[in-house]
């Protein structure tokens, strides 16, 4: 049995030129995530990550939250199948097919949000140009599958994985096998550094607990529960 934590990384910069960094609270978030850990006595034996920057940075943090003298996060395994989708691109052949749904500049985030909903219940029924994908959602289908494929299969105890929230929230649907609605519903719903954990064998996965952040629901960190 392989006890695997699906991690989504801490606050990115939403609003800035380069998203894909993350934010002082990020990197903050992260930390306390590996604290959290710590003081749990949860040590992993592998550690995998996208290759994104927020990915890179997340793992970073935990690894200084959760190190003491006698341990030290495992040098960690990057895949690109962990990477979020592009929705950027999503965005853009929603609104090149739609173009009167565009957002307003200075829209509040929550008007982006729902343009994003929609531009990936879209991209979800194939109704987008491909030419102005990097994929289509049955291929950022696939590499999801094909990674928790191989999660599933490795010879660990206890597995970290740091992602994003468009690929869990993938991972959980091979997992629980809600439809394409449901995942774009959970993938707007999962917090930064929040941990889902599943339990694997040779027979499946199983889904045990979902967006947990205990080391952000404190009195004095309420503030940090985000979701960019």
């Amino acid at each position: 049995m392989t006890d695997i934590y699906l991690v989504r990384h801490g606050q990115a910069s939403f609003g800035k030129a380069n998203y894909d960094k993350l934010s002082e609270l990020g990197g903050q978030q992260a930390i306390w995530l590996g604290d959290y850990f710590k003081h749990r006595n949860v040590e992993f034996d592998a550690v995998f990550s996208g290759d994104m920057v927020r990915h890179h940075e997340t793992k970073e943090g935990i690894a200084s939250g959760i190190a003491t003298e006698d341990y030290t996060l495992p040098e960690v395994t990057v895949n690109s199948a962990l990477n979020e989708f592009n929705f950027q691109a999503v965005a853009t052949a929603y609104l090149t097919r739609y173009p009167e749904a565009k957002v307003p500049e200075g829209a509040s985030p929550s008007e982006y949000y729902r343009l994003l909903k929609k531009a990936m219940l879209a991209w979800s029924q194939d109704e987008l140009a491909h030419e102005l994908l990097d994929e289509t959602w049955g291929q950022f289908e696939d590499r999801v599958h094909s990674m928790l494929t191989h999660l599933q299969s490795i010879d660990a105890k206890r597995v970290l994985v740091v992602s994003s929230g468009g690929a869990i929230a993938m991972m959980l649907k091979h997992i629980l096998g809600y439809d394409a609605a449901t995942v774009v519903n959970m993938n707007l719903q999962i917090r930064n550094a929040s941990f889902s954990q599943c339990f694997a064998n040779a027979r499946g996965v199983h889904l045990n607990n979902f967006n947990s952040v205990p080391h952000l629901d404190v009195i004095d960190r309420l503030h940090a529960i985000t979701y960019s």
